[in-house]
């Protein structure tokens, strides 16, 4: 299957605006033959286009979802592919309701460079997880008005044992604790309760399925994830070794050579179409029915 350079010989070759779909599509219909599964997939642009809102998860892609889903043979299950910073974790919640609706648990992963955040948090959704040396999950705690709240917690709790070991540090921690707003500390624990029961449940309720000990081994996966003081960053790339590690259903994408090269030339096709379009999104099946984000200009 063709690399990166190749990928962008096609493009050059065909030359013109509609190069980018038709490239995308062949090696999406190439990866669904080869697999007999339906394939989605789920890319955003964000590395090309930071700034742009559009790029993150939102209930807006459920439609994406639903136009993609329509008249796919499900009982032929799903390859979700993926590539996503994360986004809203309601959002998220909806989209694997959606999914399991539309599929049960027969679902896959693929993740051939990064799914953060409420990206790893629909991975664990699925079955499995294909990952390759080049891959990286992210952690799950959850971000809250732009804090992490599993961060805003720890520093709550050093504050008041920092205060009872040291009174004359009150005015300092006074001064930090007056910067949120009433309820805020309430409101992240419950944003970590929420996004760590989740997962929990579809872990149990998918990877884990059938396992006599599906919820040890779900929790012991979402202690690492969730961790904020485990990870140090919300921006921390999780590679295979580690995933596997916590207990995760990962698998090699280079077990199959065939199939990580027709995944790493979907992966390059899609890449390249954010480089050269104004694209910010993408929600595309393996029959060429998609939705498509374009980047919104601010005069």
């Amino acid at each position: 299957m063709p690399n990166w350079n190749e990928v962008l010989v096609e493009l050059n070759k065909e030359a013109d605006l509609g190069a980018p779909d038709r490239v995308r599509r062949r090696y999406l219909l190439k990866l669904a033959e080869f697999t007999k599964r339906n394939v989605i997939a789920y890319y955003s642009g964000w590395l090309q286009k930071p700034d742009q809102y559009s790029t993150i998860m939102s209930d807006n892609d459920i439609n994406g979802f639903m136009t993609t889903i329509h008249q796919l043979d499900r009982s032929k299950g799903l390859d979700l592919i993926l590539h996503t910073p994360g986004g809203n974790l309601a959002s998220v919640e909806s989209i694997v309701d959606y999914l399991r609706k539309m599929f049960g648990t027969n679902i896959r992963a693929i993740i051939p460079h990064l799914a953060m955040s409420a990206g790893t948090m629909l991975a664990c959704s699925c079955k499995e997880i294909f990952m390759g040396k080049h891959s990286y999950l992210g952690p799950i705690d959850p971000q809250f008005h732009g804090f992490s709240a599993e961060g805003v917690k720890e520093e709550f709790k050093r504050a008041i044992q920092e205060i009872k070991d040291d009174p004359g540090s009150l005015p300092i921690w006074r001064e930090i604790i007056s910067k949120y707003h009433p309820t805020f500390i309430g409101d992240c624990e419950k944003a970590i309760e929420w996004s760590e029961t989740i997962v929990i449940r579809w872990l149990e309720t998918g990877m884990f399925l059938g396992d006599n000990q599906s919820n040890e081994k779900a929790k012991k996966a979402i202690s690492v994830l969730s961790s904020h003081k485990g990870t140090l960053s919300h921006s921390r790339q999780i590679p295979f070794a580690d995933c596997h590690k916590y207990g995760l259903k990962v698998i090699e994408l280079e077990k199959d050579d065939i199939f990580q090269d027709l995944v790493l030339t979907v992966h390059h096709a899609f890449m390249h179409t954010f480089a050269y379009t104004s694209a910010t999104k993408i929600i595309e099946n393996h029959d060429g029915r998609a939705m498509v984000i374009f980047q919104q200009i601010h005069k």
